[in-house]
């Protein structure tokens, strides 16, 4: 019997599955929800799949999109930093506003959530409607949103 005197390894890439929690695949996979792929593939990280009740699953929500809303606003602050134009400034100044509400209304979230969830959803919705008008805004404006 011989021994080989080579070593032969094999590697295989295999993509590891996310694994959701029921609350997150329920949550985006509602009616409710435009876009499923996309909340699917943001709520996929750690701290929301280990959400263990719903109270849980909407504070993460609420960080993560706190987190995205101080980024957007940092660029239309920049934008704003550069724009000329009078339609341009009315329109990107719009967005301020309703975004520095949406800061400090999706970081104090932990606590509305379990006092009073109403409360949370009356925000958010207001936000909406804020944000909406200001796309109008763009849109008037002429200016390219980021």
């Amino acid at each position: 019997m011989t021994i080989p005197n080579q070593l032969y390894l094999v590697f295989v890439k295999i993509p590891l599955p996310i694994i959701l929690s029921k609350l997150v695949e329920n949550l985006c996979t509602s009616k409710s929800i435009g876009n499923h792929k996309f909340y699917l593939k943001a709520l996929s990280t750690p701290e929301v799949i280990a959400a263990k009740d719903s109270t849980q699953l909407g504070t993460f929500i609420m960080k993560l999109g706190a987190t995205n809303v101080k980024a957007t606003l940092n660029v239309y602050n920049e934008m704003i930093k550069k724009s000329s134009s009078p339609q341009a400034l009315k329109a990107l100044n719009c967005y301020v506003e309703p975004y520095k509400y949406a800061v400090s209304s999706f970081e104090m979230v932990s606590s509305e959530l379990i006092e009073d969830p109403q409360t949370v959803n009356y925000d958010v919705t207001v936000i909406g409607i804020e944000i909406t008008n200001c796309e109008k805004e763009l849109i008037d404006g002429k200016v390219q949103a980021p």
